[in-house]
């Protein structure tokens, strides 16, 4: 299921359909080049009204103003008295915002006007005074016909929206108060769009760029494949890395484990070397490992996969909660960021890995990769904050940490530098928070003392000497329940996004944002997907498939996000997109780049997208017609006073798919199975969780885990909490859930204590029950 603001259609409607459904007016300011407008670098010396924001460089001010006076030169001194001001007017609204609008250019498919879209008004003035004008600025000759006709001449140039129309425009204060800034919507919510950039992948969840001004970058596949893309997006048949046959994984959804990481050094461009962070099967073991590569010396796009030398193992006690980042931050050194061992609440030891200063699980380690060539192959920093304590491992750089998920390193502002060098980390919680941070040398993040701002372990949270490090951002879990760290934007293109932090969830799709205040506190803003006509640009969607697996940049600065229509490893359901600000762009050239010529060995695919622009009146179109065809279907013809659907086209399969996806079960649902009597009131628990339905484990199951079910279910009371497949053993459904542990108030089984959907050490004879009562 796509994340969108409505389901999807691919179809563009007219603005004289907006108009029809009654839909109001919505800023949305696109130039003839069907691009944002921008800021001039350069003061415009001709439609100076434009000056500030819209949609002329200097170049195109110029040429304007060079068409003006050929124009204005074939009039005497009265009619340039008369005509010089409207003829400026007409001339310069290619320079405003709107320019799309007042030229019909939305549609690259239709006609695009030789004068713009008039108020009645006006065009009434401009016929009485200057109507000699039209044909000198038009070489329409419909307009040349119909010129003495006032009537004629101003319907012809009359807009569809009253609204859009000039000069009214310019004195619409909906339209105008907020341009120039990223479009929110009632709720506050941001309206970005999507550029799709690569689909066809299996949980794709690294993305990295080569820094050697090529501007190619490598996405990595969890089943252990890295491919190559060109900077027209143009992929590689043959794969950058393959180690898939090493890659422990398995085709379970939501299956932690598998290749988790990819950085590449530094000096990539001249040393060739990577590292990766993968999942391993060692006997009896399940570990994860770091290790080093070089890139084939006949083969830019390829790894020599014999080059191979490990840098560090560390055992796993559990499948999940496996960390999976590698970065290199600014001071060169190699980061890497390991899950705290799995299972649930850190039970390892007496205060858990996290807090265990002598263990590398829920760690941020630090290391020296430089000059390795020759003795050991990492060296661990003489300022690393633990290396003179006795008992901690010198690698420990930060600590408390619970299973960090994607994090990033702030490029910092590119005129103040402001920021530079900040790593941001989502750390994925237990069952109650999400939460951001900045990691810093020698910190604790707190777990499991803290989980977000609360406290999880009582006794450990009172311990005032911990000296935690609060995040900057916590969410509850009502609102996403497994955090997919971001990047602080830094490209070019988008200056209106400079500073902002975007991240999402991977259980809810939420795409999120922060922005630091001049205070120093960080504001929150949720991302949607633009409406209407804000994301009408060419080649830009509104909608994105919600499993958000990782964030990535490329080599300019660009933001990127990595998400799955189906959380499986071997799921060729993973797209790559692009994020966009449809309200404002660089002035064009200033991000212009000249990518180094790459030599290629391998075939090359080019890119074919697969997703569209979601029409959300379209849509609705779609809903009333199948609606009203289901109650004809049902009980005859009816009258209604909706619009007339007669003409909206027959649903598809797609959206007969889309249609069932609104009304799709939500996860944590529950239903009752296997009560042979019949009886609503009892039976096998089954769970709805990431996309299926299936059975939880009786393995520390009691009566406040029944509690939450029954209420779930709308029963008073929880009479019995069955144990051993007392209604049966549901064998056609895999176990979702063990280890469940609540309090008894929570909303759903998901919202309390539990081992990772998927995980379990238990059979089918262990299938828990319940019997509820009023």
């Amino acid at each position: 299921m796509r994340r969108s603001p409505a389901a999807a259609s691919g179809l563009a409607l007219p603005l004289g359909l907006l108009l029809a459904w009654g839909a109001p007016a919505l800023s949305h300011p696109q130039c003839l080049d069907f691009k944002p407008p921008f800021r001039p670098r350069a003061e415009l010396g001709f439609c100076t009204a434009y000056a500030h924001f819209g949609c002329c460089d200097s170049a195109r001010d110029r040429e304007l103003m060079a068409k003006y006076y050929r124009i204005m030169g074939q009039y005497d001194d009265d009619g340039f008295a008369r005509c010089a001001s409207y003829v400026q007017d007409l001339l310069c609204q290619e320079c405003s915002p709107y320019a799309a609008h007042l030229f019909d250019a939305e549609d690259p498919g239709t006609p695009l006007r030789s004068i713009p879209g008039l108020c009645p008004e006006y065009c009434s003035d401009l016929w009485s005074k200057c109507r000699s004008s039209v044909a000198l600025l038009s070489g329409d000759p419909l307009l040349a016909e119909i010129q003495q006709d006032r009537s004629r001449l101003c319907r012809q140039l009359e807009l569809d929206d009253p609204d859009y129309c000039f000069p009214r425009l310019l004195s619409n204060e909906r339209l105008n108060r907020n341009l120039g800034r990223v479009t929110a919507d009632n709720q506050g919510c941001l309206q970005l769009c999507l550029e799709e950039v690569a689909n066809g992948l299996r949980n794709p969840l690294a993305m990295v760029h080569a820094n050697d001004g090529t501007h190619r970058f490598f996405v990595a596949e969890q089943v252990g494949v890295v491919w190559t893309y060109l900077s027209d997006r143009s992929r590689l048949e043959k794969p950058f890395l393959n180690i898939s046959e090493a890659v422990l994984t398995s085709p379970w959804e939501g299956d932690e484990r598998g290749f988790l990481g990819l950085a590449l050094h530094p000096d990539f461009k001249h040393n060739g070397k990577l590292y990766v962070y993968y999942s391993v099967e060692v006997g009896p073991d399940e570990r994860i490992r770091i290790s080093e590569f070089r890139v084939s010396a006949s083969d830019g796009n390829a790894v020599d996969h014999g080059s191979e030398r490990v840098i560090l193992e560390i055992d796993e006690p559990a499948s999940n909660h496996n960390g999976g980042q590698l970065l290199f931050a600014d001071d060169g050194r190699l980061y890497i960021f390991t899950g705290d061992g799995g299972m649930a609440g850190d039970p390892f030891g007496r205060f858990g890995n996290a807090q265990n200063k002598s263990a590398l699980l829920g760690k941020v380690l630090r290391i020296d990769v430089s000059d390795n060539d020759k003795g050991p192959v990492y060296k661990v920093p003489l300022d690393n904050p633990f290396w003179h304590e006795p008992g901690a491992r010198p690698e420990v750089y930060a600590y408390g940490v619970r299973n960090m998920w994607r994090c990033s390193v702030d490029r910092g502002d590119r005129l103040t530098k402001e920021g530079k060098g900040r790593i941001f980390c989502g750390d994925v919680g237990q069952n109650k928070y999400e939460e951001v941070d900045i990691v810093e040398m020698g910190k604790n993040y707190g777990w499991r003392a803290r989980e977000g701002f609360s406290c999880y372990d009582k006794k450990l949270c009172s311990n005032s000497s911990l000296g935690d490090v609060l995040p900057i951002y916590a969410y509850p879990h009502k609102h996403g329940k497994s955090v997919t760290g971001g990047y602080v934007y830094r490209g070019c293109e988008y200056p209106n996004l400079n500073g902002m932090y975007i991240f999402g969830d991977f259980m809810s799709g939420r795409l999120m944002s922060l922005r630091q205040s001049y205070t120093g506190d960080w504001d929150y803003s949720e991302i949607c997907m633009g409406t209407g006509l804000t994301c009408a640009f060419p080649g830009l969607i509104n909608n994105y498939h919600p499993y958000i697996i990782s964030f990535a940049e490329d080599e300019a600065g660009e933001l990127y996000f990595m998400s799955t229509e189906v959380p499986s490893a071997t799921s060729p359901t993973g797209f790559v997109y692009k994020v966009v600000d449809p309200s404002r762009r660089a002035p064009p050239g200033s991000c212009q780049y000249d990518p180094l010529p790459v030599k290629v060995r391998s075939k090359l695919i080019q890119f074919k997208p697969k997703e569209s622009l979601i029409d959300e009146l379209a849509a609705q179109s779609r809903d009333r017609a199948e609606d009203l065809t289901d109650v004809v279907d049902e009980v005859g013809p009816v009258a209604t006073d909706d619009p007339p659907v007669a003409t909206a086209r027959p649903p598809s399969r797609k959206d007969r798919r889309r249609k069932q996806k609104k009304h799709k079960t939500e996860n944590g649902a529950v239903r009752l199975s296997g009560n042979n009597d019949g009886k609503p009131d009892r039976g096998r628990v089954e769970i709805f969780a990431s996309g299926e339905w299936g059975t939880v484990c009786d393995d520390l199951w009691d009566g406040k885990s029944a509690e939450v079910v029954c209420r779930h279910l709308g029963f008073q009371y929880a009479l019995r909490a069955a144990k051993a497949a007392e209604f049966g053993e549901g064998k056609h459904l895999k176990i979702l859930l063990d280890d469940v542990q609540c309090q008894g108030t929570e909303q759903s089984l998901l919202d309390c204590q539990h081992r990772d959907v998927g995980s379990h050490n238990c059979g089918h004879h262990e299938d828990a029950g319940v019997v509820c009562g009023n």
